[in-house]
C-alpha cells in the first residue's frame, strides 16, 4: 500500500487511541483499582463494626469499574481528536492575518491581472496552499480569468465555503459518536450492576445486603461517571463548531474585502 495513500488524521487518531488504552489502563491497574479495593475493604471493616457506618464516596470507588474506564479512554481520544481539529484551525486562522493578495485601496484587478496574483498565492508552501483561504483565492482569481464576471467569482466562492462548511461539519461526526457513545456504555455498567444486584437478591433477603448494595453502586456510578464525560465533551464540541464556522465566514470576508471588491469586468 502507498503511505501517501493513508491519511495522516487516520494515523494520528490510529495511535491517539492506542496511547490513550495504554496509559488510561496502566494508571487503572496501578492506581485505581489498588486504592479502590483499600477504601472498599476499609468500609466494609468499619460497616461490620459499626451499623450506623455510612460509606463515602470516594473518587477512587466511583471510577473504578470497566465501565468508566471504557469512558475515560474515549474521553482521552475525542480530546486528541478535537486538539488535532483546532490546531489545523488555527494555523488556517493565521493566514486571514496574512496579506495573501497586496491589492492597494482604489486599486482593481482586471482580467489579465489575475495571473500574477495567482502566482502569488500559489508560491506559498503546499501544505497551505491545500487550505480554505488560499483555494477560495485561487478558485475566484481562475474563475474570473475564465469569465470576467464578479458575480460569477461571488457564486463560486460561496460555494467553495458551503462545501467547506459541510465537510468541517462532516469530520465531527466521529467526535459526535464518541460523545453518544460514552453515555451508552454507561447504562450498559448501570444494567451489568442491576443484573448483578438481582442476581444476589436471595443473600439480601437473609440479611446480607453488601453483595447487592456494591452491585447497584457499580450500577449508578457508571452512568454518573460517563453523563459527566459526555457533558463536558459535548460542550468541547460545539466550541470547536463555533471555531470551523467562525473559520468559514471570516474566510469568506476575507476573500471578499482583499479581492473580490477590487475586481473590474472589462
Amino acid at each position: 500500500m502507498n503511505r501517501k495513500n493513508i491519511p495522516v488524521e487516520f494515523v494520528y487518531q490510529l495511535f491517539a487511541l492506542i496511547i490513550a488504552v495504554i496509559i488510561v489502563h496502566a494508571f487503572y491497574v496501578s492506581v485505581v483499582r489498588p486504592n479502590a479495593a483499600k477504601i472498599i475493604a476499609e468500609q466494609n471493616a468499619a460497616a461490620a463494626v459499626d451499623p450506623d457506618y455510612v460509606r463515602e464516596r470516594h473518587v477512587w470507588v466511583l471510577i473504578k469499574d470497566l465501565e468508566q474506564e471504557a469512558c475515560i479512554i474515549l474521553m482521552f481520544w475525542a480530546l486528541a481528536i478535537m486538539g488535532y481539529k483546532a490546531v489545523k484551525i488555527s494555523r488556517e486562522r493565521h493566514l486571514l492575518e496574512v496579506d495573501l493578495v497586496p491589492v492597494a485601496e482604489g486599486m482593481r484587478i482586471l482580467p489579465e491581472d489575475t495571473r500574477e496574483f495567482a502566482r502569488q498565492v500559489q508560491a506559498l508552501p503546499r501544505n497551505r496552499r491545500q487550505m480554505l483561504l488560499p483555494r477560495a483565492l485561487l478558485n475566484a482569481l481562475r474563475r474570473f480569468e475564465s469569465t470576467h464576471n464578479i458575480q460569477d467569482v461571488s457564486s463560486s466562492t460561496n460555494t467553495i465555503m458551503e462545501s467547506e462548511a459541510e465537510r468541517l461539519e462532516s469530520e465531527l461526526s466521529m467526535i459526535r459518536y464518541i460523545s453518544w457513545a460514552i453515555p451508552s456504555i454507561g447504562f450498559i455498567g448501570t444494567v451489568r450492576g442491576i443484573g448483578e444486584a438481582l442476581a444476589q437478591a436471595d443473600k439480601a433477603v437473609q440479611g446480607d445486603i453488601a453483595g447487592v448494595t456494591q452491585s447497584l453502586g457499580v450500577a449508578f456510578n457508571s452512568t454518573f461517571i460517563a453523563l459527566l464525560i459526555s457533558i463536558f465533551l459535548m460542550f468541547l464540541v460545539y466550541q470547536l463548531q463555533l471555531m470551523q464556522e467562525r473559520l468559514v465566514f471570516d474566510s469568506a470576508a476575507y476573500a471578499d474585502e482583499k479581492l473580490i471588491r477590487h475586481m473590474k469586468a472589462d
